[in-house]
């Protein structure tokens, strides 16, 4: 079996920024999470806030090898917790300052999957969703005082 492998494009890269960073991607996960539930919820968080903000993708990776792998968000994730209080005042800091913002309520934990989900979501107000975590992305500054409350993940 042959394979072929193609030249690298000639053009330069774009630029790409790195620290310090002038954005924050903040998951804040509900104390008392089980492992693997915080595990499930920073990742399915953390998909909804690449899908929402393509810019925090990075280019994809390649090994001495020539194999690529996929694009990663290009900046830390910071992970934190905090009570069901925290969860909720930061959703509402997060919406009213319209910054991207993902939510994982408990509900999830049961249904088979995305239309699923989203009923279960659709199906409660806003201030009463039982959230176990929230992500969100924005300025470091607004980012900081929306999840006032929040320390960082043990």
């Amino acid at each position: 079996m042959t394979s072929t492998q193609t030249t690298p494009e000639t053009s330069p890269e774009p630029a790409e920024t790195g620290p310090p960073w002038p954005t924050k991607v903040v998951v804040v996960l509900r104390e008392g999470l089980l492992p693997w539930q915080e595990l499930n919820v920073t990742a399915f968080l953390c998909s909804a806030v690449a899908a929402a903000v393509p810019e925090l993708i990075g280019r994809p990776y390649e090994d001495a090898d020539g194999t690529t792998y996929l694009a990663m968000i290009r900046q830390p994730v910071l992970v934190m917790t905090g009570s069901a209080d925290v969860l909720a005042s930061a959703r509402t800091r997060s919406l009213q300052r319209g910054l991207p913002t993902s939510i994982f309520t408990a509900d999830l934990f049961a249904t088979g999957g995305d239309a699923e989900n989203r009923a279960a979501v659709r199906a409660v107000a806003g201030a009463d969703l039982d959230l176990v975590g929230i992500a969100l992305h924005g300025r470091k500054n607004a980012v900081d005082k929306v999840v006032k409350g929040a320390r960082m993940h043990p």
